[in-house]
């Protein structure tokens, strides 16, 4: 897209918002720009307002096509202005034309979607791989593999200043046998939810993602069909409720209330949570209906890019392997907006399938019953790109077997 002079005034129809008369009657300061020229008061209010500056030889140049980033520089220093109404969505439509162009200039634009008259989609293309191996105490190994490509579709429909839609649809193909996932099907709807923001509050109704932040995943990363309400900064006071089915897993989906408590200041994290599920399908794992979870967990990040955490979890309606814990170092991290950002980790981990219903770990193929050293390194060779390796070695709870996984993962992020 080119813009000449037209594209200036539109972003002086903004400025003008906010000006002072006196831009106005601001002397021109461009030769190439007669006090007749039918722009004249637009140029020079422009550059009143510091948004246009031209060259350095005293000229304009309102014929000339200026380029994407000469554009998104004038649409930056009319956002200074702080302009409001219509000329706010105005100024809006216009960087989200240029928000790349103002990405590079290091202008933050986080409330595009208001004005923007679209849906903002956002993905991931992810390939995973796994290769897990199991020594049986009766003789013989078993190795299992996995070969898949998934894509994640992140659609946000802006519905007022407080509420927007959101959703996360899965595409997913086994490379092994070229055809869709067996798991659940080609294409899934995982979320779709309404999410309202009031301050310090936050409010999820619908199917959305269900994570113990408490814990860290150690207890949860799925999905809860429900409500939940967030309040609070550093101090933070979590409430949900609804029903869980390990996204079609359960027989009988789960009816699920639960709530969180946490404090965390960027560098200290602690909290606490309780999580109650109630459903038939635990008669089959250990006798009762019903599952009742207390978490705590704690994370400490040092300067210099050292962190340590750990996390405790408890089933206390389990009579046996009751408990998951874990407690790990990781040092920096891959962020996949800077290339050549990297990080390492190495955690143990204990987690029982009556506790860890659905943790978070990659190299956790199969089940969640096992205990042992997890590895972990991520590397972001280019920009919104990240490559992970990780692998497991430890042994199955209950039948105590030897259980080694690899698993790799390359992400590209759009």
């Amino acid at each position: 897209m080119k813009k000449t002079l037209a594209a200036a005034l539109t972003a002086a129809f903004v400025v003008g918002a906010t000006s002072t008369s006196t831009a106005f009657a601001a002397a021109n300061p461009f030769s190439d720009v007669p006090a007749g020229h039918w722009a004249y008061q637009s140029v020079a209010k422009l550059a009143a307002a510091g948004v246009v500056e031209g060259y350095g030889d005293g000229t304009y140049r309102g014929d000339r096509n200026i380029t994407r980033y000469e554009m998104a520089q004038m649409v930056a220093k009319a956002m200074a202005k702080n302009p409001t109404g219509a000329n706010k969505a105005e100024l809006d439509r216009l960087a989200a034309e240029f928000r790349d162009e103002l990405d590079a200039l290091g202008v933050r634009v986080a409330e595009l979607e208001k004005y923007a008259d679209k849906v903002i989609w956002n993905g991931e293309l992810r390939y995973r791989y796994w290769n897990e191996k199991e020594d049986t105490k009766g003789g013989g190994d078993i190795k299992t593999s996995k070969n898949r490509v998934e894509l994640r579709l992140l659609p946000t429909a802006e519905v007022n200043d407080h509420w927007k839609l959101k959703a996360r649809i899965d595409a997913r193909v086994n490379m092994s046998e070229d055809k869709g996932d067996s798991w659940d099907g080609d294409l899934h709807l995982r979320t779709a939810y309404a999410q309202g923001n009031y301050g310090k509050l936050t409010l999820n109704v619908g199917k959305f993602d269900f994570y113990t932040n408490v814990d860290d995943g150690l207890v949860m990363d799925d999905f809860l069909s429900g409500a939940a309400a967030v309040y609070g900064d550093k101090f933070k006071v979590a409430l949900m409720a609804g029903r869980y089915s390990s996204d079609g897993s359960f027989d009988d989906p789960a009816s699920y209330q639960g709530g969180e408590l946490s404090y965390d200041d960027d560098r200290f994290y602690i909290g606490a949570g309780y999580h109650h599920f109630n459903s038939d399908d635990f008669k089959g794992m250990y006798g009762k209906d019903d599952a009742n979870v207390w978490t705590v967990g704690a994370r400490y990040n040092f300067k210099g890019g050292f962190k340590i955490g750990g996390a405790y979890a408890n089933n206390t309606k389990a009579e046996k392997e009751k408990k998951s814990w874990t407690a790990g170092i990781a040092y920096k991290g891959a962020d996949r907006k800077v290339p050549g950002s990297w990080g390492i980790s190495a955690d143990y981990r204990y987690t029982s399938k009556f506790v860890s219903l659905a943790p978070t770990y990659d190299t956790w193929f199969n089940n969640s019953h096992r205990k042992g050293v997890d590895i972990g390194l991520t590397y972001t060779p280019i920009y919104n790109t990240r490559l992970q390796l990780g692998y497991f070695f430890g042994k199955t709870l209950g039948s105590d077997e030897n259980l080694r996984t690899f698993f790799g993962r390359a992400s590209w992020f759009f």
